[in-house]
């Protein structure tokens, strides 16, 4: 009767210690995210998890407190009463079978089952792990300070947890977001798009002076209506004597009300006041932040921004448009050109132009380019990698790919053959 009683509390024992054992992974283990979305949502008990996590010293030194008492418990249960039935053989039969009981039954198994059911858990076990850390919190805490003075006397200071910066946190979460399908990769690079609107200044996105399409006040008005209608913006800047005088945008809307106008009234086109039908230019340093142009943008309910460097100097233009596209990927409509500068060849390989971004390839095509303040284009990386400006010909490796520089116009790298390291494995 004592020997079947005595199986008895060993395998309560053994339950209590798994028990322990997977409450301690369960906690550790929960989403924190889906713990505060269901506190949110008025869940009592992911509350009650949340505060238990607050204080992890406490509550981890609480587990293994109960956990170590009630395994050297059952193991010295088991010790005595196998000792009674073998002798002194029982020291060797209690180690060997306490051992594999506590291993599957009290280690792998709870801690398996809590792994993959963490979540739910915890918030099914908190009120009994609150009671437990009440029960254990004198002894708890004195372990505690103990471990904390043997640290400190090592030079280890525990008042300071580091968690790494959020962002950091954020990046690998994403990075950890499993799945090669195209709905999952777009996912990846639209949340790694918008933890960048912090890091990312807009002269890396603006559209480049060279690019803008503006107008000039000085030429004759057909002909800057005659442009100001074929061209497929909206919103057009208009310049006097130089392109860096940006005297105002023509709205299409505006041009339009001016000729509906005009034209009940049987007005001449030429006396057209176009100063009367611009808005005032709004200028922005190219080194906002995305992030910051964005709150702009919605303060002042504008979609349109002049670009300017340190000096004044004119040197492109930003839109609304172009920050959800480094978010959302390409937006096109029916005026935007489908060739966006990267066109793939049938041998696999890319012909680049060299003014395409960084940023567009490593989203597109997650390709590990390192994306550095002294560049922001394909040509940039070379010229900053080369320390050169290459001749048409010429070839590189950087990074694992092999960049051919197919042609040059003057200074500026014009187009460019980029074989990834796939690409350059399979040739």
């Amino acid at each position: 009767m004592d020997f079947w009683f005595s199986v008895g509390i060993v395998a309560v024992l053994l339950f209590l210690s798994g028990f322990f054992s997977g409450s301690e992974t369960a906690l550790t283990a929960a989403s924190k995210s889906r713990l505060h979305n269901w506190e949110k949502e008025g869940n009592h008990r992911a509350a009650l998890v949340n505060k238990i996590r607050e204080r992890k010293d406490r509550m981890i030194g609480s587990l293994l407190l109960g956990n170590n008492l009630v395994n050297i418990l059952a193991s010295a249960l088991a010790t005595s009463v196998l000792i009674e039935i073998f002798g002194q053989a029982g020291v060797v039969y209690a180690t060997i079978i306490m051992t594999f009981l506590v291993l599957i039954f009290a280690e792998v198994l709870p801690k398996t089952y809590a792994l993959t059911h963490a979540d739910k858990m915890s918030v099914a076990i908190a009120p009994v792990i609150r009671f437990v850390i009440w029960l254990f919190y004198p002894v708890a805490e004195a372990v505690n300070f103990v471990v904390r003075m043997t640290l400190k006397l090592f030079g280890a200071d525990m008042s300071i947890i580091q968690d790494g910066s959020h962002m950091e946190v954020l990046r690998g979460v994403i990075d950890l977001h499993k799945g090669d399908d195209d709905e999952t990769q777009e996912q990846r690079a639209m949340l790694r798009s918008v933890l960048d609107l912090f890091d990312v200044d807009i002269d890396e996105i603006m559209t480049h002076r060279k690019n803008v399409s503006m107008l000039n006040a000085a030429d004759p008005i057909e002909k800057i209506l005659e442009e100001a209608l074929e061209s497929p913006y909206t919103r057009v800047p208009v310049y006097r004597d130089s392109p860096d005088n940006i005297i105002g945008i023509l709205h299409a809307k505006a041009l339009m009300r001016e000729l509906k106008l005009r034209e009940r009234q049987n007005l001449w086109l030429d006396d057209i006041n176009l100063e009367e039908l611009l808005t005032d230019p709004w200028f922005v340093p190219e080194a906002t932040t995305l992030y910051e142009q964005l709150q702009a943008f919605k303060t002042r309910r504008e979609h349109f921004a002049v670009v300017v460097d340190e000096y004044g100097s004119f040197m492109g233009i930003v839109t609304l448009e172009d920050i959800l596209e480094e978010i959302v990927g390409e937006i096109d409509d029916e005026h935007d050109e489908t060739v966006v500068g990267v066109r793939k060849q049938s041998n696999g390989s890319y012909l680049v132009d060299g003014d395409v971004t960084i940023r567009d390839l490593r989203r597109e095509f997650d390709w590990e380019l390192p994306d550095d303040e002294d560049y922001s284009t394909i040509a940039g990386l070379i010229i900053h990698e080369a320390q050169i400006i290459p001749d048409a010909g010429q070839s590189f490796t950087f990074y694992g790919f092999r960049f051919d520089i197919v042609k040059r116009n003057r200074n500026q790298l014009v187009l460019i053959r980029v074989r990834a390291p796939e690409q350059r494995q399979a040739a």
